[in-house]
């Protein structure tokens, strides 16, 4: 699963799994693109139900800082740090492959530093919140080098965490 919802969500996406008939059980890893509330506020509610939480190590200073950003009533349970599968992303490839997955996360900086991208190899590839390279100046050089770094690696389809999928 890529990008773990909002926090107080776990019964919507119990429902939605099961209307695409993805039983929560088969999710062997979840994977945050970024340490924000959007795209990880469930993450130890997943992983209290049985799923993974499958972490880059650029991010793992980040998860802590997360729970600033959020209130009371956001329902959030906190991420523990313990049984998390945390690896630098030159190990994404074996790991995806055992999990019959053709693909490599990739490091992607842009929006946040520990943003990653999922490149599957197809080229299809799910990016989180990276800013779309065409929304920047060139001064912009982290989010280009991001883009640029995908794109070589065989990009062509972009699922974005917000937004129409387009091509690259």
């Amino acid at each position: 699963m890529v990008d773990l919802g909002w926090p107080g969500t776990m019964g919507t996406m119990r429902a939605n799994l099961r209307r695409v008939d993805i039983p929560l059980e088969e999710i062997q890893y979840g994977l945050a693109t970024h340490y924000h509330i959007d795209h990880a506020g469930l993450a130890q509610d997943l992983k209290n139900a049985g799923v993974q939480l499958l972490m880059i190590d650029v991010q793992v200073p980040f998860v802590l800082l997360m729970k600033r950003h959020v209130k009371d009533r956001d329902g959030f349970t906190e991420i523990s740090m313990e049984g998390n599968v945390t690896i630098p992303v030159s190990e994404s490839r074996a790991l995806l492959h055992r999990a019959n997955i053709a693909g490599e996360i990739l490091h992607t900086p842009g929006h946040s530093d520990d943003s990653v991208s999922l490149l599957l190899d197809d080229g299809r590839v799910f990016t989180g919140d990276l800013t779309d390279s065409a929304m920047v100046g060139r001064e912009a050089d982290v989010i280009h080098a991001s883009w640029l770094r995908l794109k070589e690696r065989g990009a062509r389809q972009v699922f974005p965490g917000h937004g129409p999928v387009r091509s690259l």
